[in-house]
Parts: C-alpha cells; structure tokens; sequence
C-alpha cells in the first residue's frame, strides 16, 4: 500500500494497522501526532506548520538532545568530533526533499529496514530503552519540524 495513515490511539487505528497488513509502531501512544507515509516522504508538517532553522540547527548540534553528530558530520567547524559513520549532513537540503527529511528522522527504518539511524518519532517496538525515556520519542513533533527547516538550508 503506497499510503499508510498513522494515528495516535483508538480502535479504529487498531483496525486501520490490521487492514493494512503492515505494522504501525506509532498507533499505540496517543502523544504522537498523527502522519500519513506517501512512498518515501511525510509530506505534511507534524505540528501543521513549519519549524525554526536556527532552533533546528541548535538540536543537530547539541550533544544531548538530537545526538546527530554522533553519526553524521556536516558544515559546523565549531563543533569537534563530528561522526564519519552516516552521510554528511552538507547538502541535505539539496539531495532531499522535506517529506524525505521528515521520514528520515521520524523512522528511518522505514525506508532502509537495517538501518542504525534511531527512530526519533516513534517509541513501540524498541528495545533497551531506559526507563525514563520509555513511552517518549526522542524529539517531539516541534523539534523535528525544527530539524527539518535547519536542514532544509543545507544547500551545497
């Protein structure tokens, strides 16, 4: 099915997922806002609107939020040991677009099943995760608009 309707909670969602065939990690947590998958995009914002770039660029580089440049690298000289083990983030903007972008970070894993980029919108089906962290994305909604808009800037 190239269209899957996501949404928080309730019998109905229950049903959608069992009709579609497909498991839907984001149906059990009403707190999570609900999201249609078109191919390989989230065309619509999360929060209905777009999100801040200099916010966003404040997440991708903070080490204790967003945790990006654990993994990725990108055009930010102030910021030491950048990871070499995800794509250079220079550029994002140009080689995808914002629905890409915001299924990339809401769960990766649903374009490239094994892949080792954390799921940052989704919290059923994970495993370890500590206590205080459980039934939390790891970014909200906001943020990841945030993200996304910062991303979106990365041009060349």
């Amino acid at each position: 099915m190239a269209e899957r309707l996501r949404r928080g909670a309730g019998a109905g969602v229950a049903l959608l997922a069992a009709l579609s065939g497909t498991p839907d990690c984001a149906l059990a947590d009403a707190a999570l806002r609900p999201y249609m998958i078109v191919g390989d995009a989230i065309p619509t914002s999360l929060t209905g609107s777009g999100g801040d770039p200099v916010r966003g660029r404040e997440i991708v580089v903070n080490r204790q939020v967003g945790l990006c440049l654990l993994c990725h690298s990108g055009p930010f000289p102030e910021q030491k040991f950048q990871g070499t083990m995800a794509p250079d983030l220079k550029g994002a903007g140009a080689r995808s677009s914002e629905g890409q972008l915001r299924l990339r970070i809401v769960d990766a894993s649903r374009i490239k099943p094994d892949t080792i980029m954390p799921p940052y919108y989704r919290v059923d089906g994970l495993e370890r995760v500590a206590p205080s962290f459980q039934g939390k994305p790891i970014l909200t909604a906001e943020q990841i608009e945030d993200v996304i808009a910062f991303l979106l800037t990365l041009r060349e």
